[in-house]
């Protein structure tokens, strides 16, 4: 049976970024081996766009994205540097969906985050339903 959604702040490392978004953290996170992923060591939590509400001007923003017209953009401080989230879209899971950095949320344990739930995907073969064969890593 899945928790209630719980309404959790989330901000970078300064504090210029701040937001807000509704998650069922025990529905479970996710980590992957795409090329971007695994260099900057994502650990994630997929939510609706309509549960995120971003508090601070969205002027403190940095924006990636691997070309221009890249529809999944990497949205972080530009003050500070903290990759905060990004906002995507994937047929394969649902659509447009806001990509949450774990890190990032404030409030949590170190006991609460080990204890998360963590789904592995092979972004690296675009096999979004399927761990790689290596996740120790990751």
């Amino acid at each position: 049976m899945a928790m209630p959604l719980k309404t959790y702040q989330g901000s970078c490392h300064c504090q210029k970024v701040r937001f807000q978004a509704d998650i069922d953290l025990e529905a479970g996170t996710g980590k992957c081996n795409c090329s971007f992923c695994i260099k900057v060591r994502d650990w994630i939590v997929l939510i609706k766009p309509e549960a995120f509400q971003l508090l601070s001007d969205a002027s403190e923003l940095g924006d990636y994205g691997f070309t221009s017209q890249s529809v999944n953009r990497h949205l972080f401080c530009q003050h500070c540097g903290v990759r905060l989230y990004s906002k995507c879209h994937l047929p394969e899971l649902g659509g447009d969906f806001i990509s949450i950095m774990v890190s990032v949320l404030d409030g949590i344990s170190d006991e609460q985050l080990v204890a998360l739930p963590v789904q592995f995907f092979d972004g690296r073969h675009d096999n979004w339903f399927e761990a790689p064969k290596v996740t120790a890593h990751l």
